[in-house]
């Protein structure tokens, strides 16, 4: 099992098959404040089991998924999502599903293939969603299986005082739970601002077994909650060794003032119109309005899954070291508070030849030698390139690709990059259902 960083997710409200918007809400749990992330709510306007959008996710143009599929769909790897469980039932998930728990303790199926809040659904969805006939929706690893740990069902006021709502030691239960099934990726949508050494032992055990927890950075926008902080400090479990925090960029590649900044950030990805998977067994969009952590740290956990799946026998530092090597980010030597390392790039991830002179983060692996090239490539190019035939493509593939980090400047020039690699896929226009976006009210829309 491996293990990451946590994302922070904020007490759920319930949710009504009447309702249209979804809000975030805090929830002060004994001294701990945790973040819940906000699920959508539905209505026969918006998102229902019968909905299906034919537009494709725009985060898997962004994420080299066509170049990343030619290696690799994720066959053999679990991706645990502990969060508010996973809807089994829904099409796209039933071939991804593999079980899980519920410890949440409120007689809903004991395996979490429950979810009445949508967050845990939404998840599953952007990693390991089938495809389906008149359906655009598919995860970024497309052949992963899903282990769902139900760690809380909603936040609304009596669903908090039966016990029922998101809670410290629940979460850090579930981590723990997910490394001993065997998960390899952990994806831990929910956070606090509070170092707490329970979930500090749960995310240094799951490391121990060898799993990589991704977790997402928090966002700025505490609209409804009890527990509010925008401030930049670092969140956890995203600040612990060994997870991978996770900020969010908008359809730009740019991180935004929406995502909490600091020294938990370790990489960035697509966090906004999120399509994916509804808990009322249909497609929706999430996140239309402004990028979520939540989605994006669920992007990262299915890039790691394309990597753990093409490196087996490399540990979870290895995989987490692929990640952010070989992320997009204007100054190749250098992470940020906002972005980290970079936008996360799977294919160049699967194919870098790890070895002494890449640029960028300290590398485990044996031999490698982290530190500028006295000479940067000549000639840049863009990041996305055709399948190696032979290690010695690979490598001259992944040294061009550094000599192209180089040459781009600055934030706004990383937009551009990043927007100008999706425009060539960019799916057809059409009429398409909108959920809540976490951790904020995004009104549904035709």
């Amino acid at each position: 099992m491996r293990s990451a960083h946590a994302m922070s997710p904020r007490p759920l409200r319930r949710v009504a098959a009447a309702a249209c918007a979804a809000a975030l809400a805090g929830v002060l749990l004994g001294a701990v404040p945790v973040e819940a992330p906000a699920a959508s709510a539905q209505s026969s306007q918006g998102c229902n089991a019968a909905t299906r959008i034919g537009a494709a996710p725009p985060a898997l143009s962004m994420l080299q998924s066509e170049l990343a599929w030619t290696i690799t769909k994720g066959a053999g790897i679990t991706v645990a999502v502990v969060d508010s469980g996973v809807l089994a039932i829904n099409p796209h998930l039933v071939d991804a599903f593999a079980g899980g728990v519920n410890l949440v303790g409120d007689g809903q199926a004991p395996d979490g293939s429950t979810d009445v809040y949508g967050h845990g659904t939404a998840i599953a969805g952007q990693i390991a969603a089938r495809k389906l006939d008149a359906s655009g929706v598919e995860g970024l690893a497309p052949e992963a299986k899903i282990l769902s740990v139900r760690v809380f069902a909603s936040d609304d006021k009596q669903t908090v005082e039966a016990g029922f709502g998101p809670q410290i030691g629940k979460l850090a239960a579930g981590i723990r739970w997910a490394a001993d099934a065997g998960a390899q990726i952990i994806n831990v949508s929910m956070s606090t601002t509070d170092d707490v050494p329970e979930v500090a032992d749960a995310v240094s055990y799951a490391t121990s077994r060898g799993s990589l927890v991704i977790g997402s950075s928090g966002n700025r926008n505490n609209m409804l909650s009890f527990v509010q902080s925008d401030a930049d400090v670092p969140r956890y479990p995203a600040n612990y060794p060994g997870v991978l925090g996770v900020s969010a960029t908008d359809l730009q590649g740019v991180v935004t003032d929406d995502s909490i900044h600091g020294s938990h950030v370790a990489i960035a990805a697509p966090g906004q119109s999120i399509i994916t998977t509804s808990q009322l067994g249909g497609d929706c969009v999430y996140a239309d309005a402004a990028p979520a952590t939540s989605y994006s740290a669920g992007y990262v956990s299915a890039a790691a899954a394309l990597v753990a799946a093409a490196h087996p026998d490399e540990t979870p530092a290895e995989w987490a070291y692929r990640l952010t090597a070989t992320a997009v980010r204007s100054d190749p030597d250098t992470r940020d508070d906002r972005a980290g390392w970079g936008v996360v790039q799977p294919y160049d991830a699967i194919v870098m030849q790890p070895g002494p002179g890449l640029r960028g983060p300290a590398s485990p692996f044996p031999g490698s030698e982290a530190g500028a090239p006295e000479q940067p490539a000549a000639d840049p190019v863009t990041v996305v390139h055709k399948p190696a035939p032979d290690e010695e493509a690979i490598l001259f593939g992944t040294t061009a690709a550094v000599g192209a980090l180089i040459a781009i400047g600055g934030a706004g020039a990383l937009g551009v990059f990043v927007s100008r690699r999706r425009q060539a896929a960019t799916a057809a226009a059409q009429p398409v259902r909108h959920g809540g976006g976490l951790y904020r009210d995004d009104a549904p829309r035709d």
